[in-house]
């Protein structure tokens, strides 16, 4: 493919239920059970979007069972120092 036509070719942001973001070259057809939109356009400001937005790489599952670790454990004493 043209590396011209690739940079001018529209795609569109997308987040799967695990909040992980990828950019999709933009069809004709959308077939909406792929995953949610959150942005349309050039390559370059779709990356440009998902770095802005997705700053935890960590999958939603793991930041759940985390949080929910971290809930059980209660408050830690700090040390005295």
């Amino acid at each position: 493919m043209d590396a011209n036509k690739k940079t001018r070719r529209n795609y569109k942001v997308v987040v799967n239920h695990e909040e992980q973001y990828s950019i999709l070259a933009r069809r004709p057809r959308e077939r909406p059970w792929l995953a949610r939109r959150r942005q349309d356009g050039r390559q370059i400001e779709c990356l440009a979007f998902i770095k802005s937005v997705w700053t935890d790489m960590r999958p939603l599952s793991l930041r759940k069972k985390m949080a929910e670790a971290g809930a059980q454990d209660g408050p830690r004493d700090r040390p005295a120092t």
